[in-house]
């Protein structure tokens, strides 16, 4: 019979911090403070190439092909530092690649999972980012919700952290 879990040995979604170091490129070597709302696209797919082999009618050979990583999309409020205007770096780190800025600035980075105590229990590590599209809050004068605006990362390899 499969294992029951308690509770408290399972981990919530909603306590998570990212971090971005610089890979490559000039420019900060962090990149904003963690305090996304959301972070989707933690996924990897692979390739299977079937090939059909001459006198076996019965099934295909699978193989191994290439692993094909998801956009990481970051979800977070717009900042307001105090007295100041809106956070621009993600913003600046899309237009310096869409301008031309050259080297192209890539980030690694951590999403780090925490339980309620805040230790951190799972850590996924993307390698060599770049912002591959932006987006800005949905603006609706009838609502008062929060400005979100949303990152989606094309990244090189996403490892959870315990695996080789």
């Amino acid at each position: 019979m499969g294992r029951v879990a308690r509770d408290d040995q399972l981990l919530t979604t909603f306590r998570f911090e990212v971090s971005f170091d610089r890979a490559a490129g000039d420019g900060p070597q962090a990149l904003g403070d963690g305090g996304f709302q959301e972070v989707t696209g933690l996924e990897v797919e692979m390739d299977v190439a079937e090939y059909q082999e001459g006198g076996r009618n019965d099934g295909v050979i699978r193989r191994v092909g290439r692993a094909k990583y998801q956009p990481l999309v970051c979800k977070r409020g717009m900042f307001l530092p105090s007295g100041g205007d809106a956070e621009p770096e993600l913003w600046q780190w899309f237009t310096d690649v869409v301008v031309g800025v050259r080297p192209v600035r890539r980030y690694n980075g951590s999403v780090r999972v925490q339980d309620q105590a805040g230790q951190t229990r799972a850590t996924w590590r993307f390698i060599r980012a770049l912002p591959a599209k932006i987006v800005g809050p949905q603006l609706n004068g009838k609502s008062g919700e929060i400005a979100v605006e949303e990152l989606h990362l094309a990244h090189e390899g996403l490892l959870l952290e315990g695996t080789t």
